[in-house]
Order: structure tokens, then C-alpha cells, then sequence
């Protein structure tokens, strides 16, 4: 049934929850697994001397390295995985990527690491869940 599966990831625990439920996922139907880590842009315009690319370069990083430990999850279970650190805005991109791939689901965490709680769900993934064109979307706690 999900052939095409998109986890977005940003290192919070909630999203390591949405990744083991990905993978498994994936597994369990043969499926295709495309992980992304989306780098928001950055607005540096009150500050002269920030060097917003400096720090674009670390998230991106930070992207690669939490993108690895997912891969190295879907590894162990036997899953084969892309994983992708692209520039945007997140709910944006994933909505995008989920559509140019073709999924058939979108995996996510209910709320990143600027979560105010476990009672909300986050506003990445209430947009993606309003924006996305005709997928479901697995929220995962």
C-alpha cells in the first residue's frame, strides 16, 4: 500500500519516534524511504555583521549528521533509504518533495524541537497536513 514514503526529520525525539515508525513501515510493505531534513531560511537583515551562509553551513551539517543516524536505523532493519538535506521552508519543501516523488505518505512527528508541549500538534506538521495534496500523513508522538 505505501510504496513511496517521505519522513521529514529534525533531530527531536519525536521525529527519532516518526523514523523508527517510518522504517518500519517501509519495511513491512517493500516500500521506498526518502528522509529529509529541511534547513529554514535565515533572516539576518538587523544585523551587518552576521554571516547568515556561516550558519547555514552548521544546520546543514547538523542535517547530515541527523539524516545519518536515520540511514544507519533503517541499515540495521534492513531498509533501504535517500536521504536529503534541501533548503526551504519546511512544510513547503516536504509538501513539495512528497508530491515531485510521488508519495503515497508523509511520516513526521506531531511537533519539533520548538515544541511547546505534547498536548500541540507543531505548526510544521499542521501545515503539512493542511497543505499536502491528497496523501495521508502519519503523525507520530
Amino acid at each position: 500500500m505505501y510504496k513511496k514514503i517521505v519522513l521529514a526529520v529534525d533531530g527531536s525525539e519525536v521525529s527519532k519516534n516518526a523514523a523508527k515508525h517510518a522504517i518500519e513501515l517501509a519495511k513491512s510493505t517493500g516500500g521506498e524511504l526518502i528522509a529529509v531534513h529541511i534547513v529554514p531560511p535565515i533572516d539576518a537583515t538587523n544585523v551587518e555583521s552576521f554571516h547568515p551562509e556561516m550558519l547555514l553551513d552548521g544546520l546543514r551539517k547538523e542535517g547530515e549528521k541527523i539524516l545519518s543516524e536515520v540511514k544507519d536505523l533503517a541499515s540495521q532493519k534492513g531498509v533501504n533509504i535517500e536521504t536529503r538535506v534541501e533548503d526551504g521552508i519546511p512544510y513547503e519543501r516536504i509538501c513539495e518533495l512528497a508530491e515531485a516523488r510521488d508519495a503515497d505518505i508523509i511520516v513526521m512527528g506531531s511537533h519539533g524541537r520548538t515544541g511547546i508541549g505534547k498536548v500541540f500538534i507543531g505548526s510544521v506538521a499542521e501545515r503539512v497536513i493542511s497543505k499536502t495534496k491528497c496523501r495521508p500523513v502519519l503523525v507520530v508522538r
